[in-house]
């Protein structure tokens, strides 16, 4: 079992007033949510991260300290912090990197490789959305069909997809294109070879920062969690505006991309993003290193297929 040394110890009356301040950030976001989903009124952006990736509102709002944070053990103890990997000793709760299996540790040494990766590779900033155009090529899998209607004619989209070059990095986002608009990517991203693919200034790689943040709890930590959730937002944004959707009804402007001038709005846009999603990645990183830097590396057999 691994010793809290050098690990920051936050008294009781410290980590809950931390605690309560997360929920309460959370809650601007989950308890709208909580009301649309219950009111059957799905929202095209603001309810995408909680469709679209599998986490639970209650995830979101319930509070984790970062690796190396021991915490004064204090009643009621929140039930997360009753299992593995956290244990409770001298009277206090520490999130034990000891207590990571095999499994876990391979998982969490592919996702710091594929952080890196993504950090390390030259930003592509001209692909310009289309891969929500691609999505609804031909008309035939128009996904937000229930909650907003296109905003240009359906030969108009289809003629923009086939005029542009299409540079979509993403396999999560290529993978939704309609059958005929898959060979129109210049690049053909796949989902074992996602780390082969995937640079820091596509917005499903930073949107995607949520997730891999919520696959690194709870090591990484509630308050980056809901920074890379917040950002995600932004780029929810940028995604949907820019997209064939008419957003009229949500109070949303189009970034329109079939002209230049639109072009160059998403491209500042998404320059403006890539620089905010820099150094949360980074963090991850920083946080991953620290709770498997030191591991062996043979734990990572197995992982090398993407599916994290």
């Amino acid at each position: 079992m691994s010793a809290p040394t050098a690990a920051t110890l936050l008294d009781a009356r410290d980590w809950q007033a931390r605690s309560a301040a997360h929920r309460a950030r959370a809650e601007r976001w989950t308890a709208p949510a909580r009301k649309r989903r219950g009111a059957n009124r799905p929202h095209p952006v603001e309810d995408f991260l909680f469709t679209y990736y599998p986490f639970s509102f209650a995830k979101l709002e319930e509070w984790h300290p970062p690796a190396g944070t021991a915490l004064v053990a204090a009643a009621p103890l929140p039930a997360c912090w009753k299992k593995p990997p956290y244990r409770q000793q001298d009277g206090t709760v520490l999130a034990d990197r000891a207590l990571l299996s095999d499994k876990e540790a391979a998982r969490l040494h592919w996702l710091r490789e594929l952080l890196a990766a993504t950090r390390d590779r030259a930003p592509i900033l001209a692909c310009h959305g289309l891969h929500e155009w691609a999505m609804v090529y031909r008309g035939e899998q128009v996904r937000h069909a229930r909650t907003t209607p296109l905003r240009l004619p359906q030969t108009e989209i289809d003629a923009l997809v086939e005029s542009r070059p299409v540079r979509c990095s993403h396999f999560d986002a290529f993978r939704f294109f309609h059958p005929d608009a898959q060979p129109l990517n210049r690049l053909q991203p796949s989902l074992i070879g996602r780390r082969d693919f995937e640079q820091p200034a596509c917005i499903h790689a930073n949107m995607d920062l949520y997730k891999w943040a919520f696959k690194a709890m709870p090591w990484a930590g509630s308050d980056l969690l809901l920074d890379c959730f917040e950002l995600a937002m932004e780029l929810r944004d940028l995604d949907m505006r820019a997209s064939p959707y008419d957003l009229a009804a949500f109070g949303l402007q189009p970034v329109r991309i079939e002209t230049a001038e639109g072009r160059r709005d998403y491209e500042r846009e998404q320059a403006r993003l890539a620089a905010k999603a820099a150094p949360l990645r980074q963090r991850l990183i920083d946080v991953l290193d620290r709770v498997t830097g030191d591991l062996a590396t043979s734990r990572t057999d197995g992982m090398g297929k993407g599916s994290a």
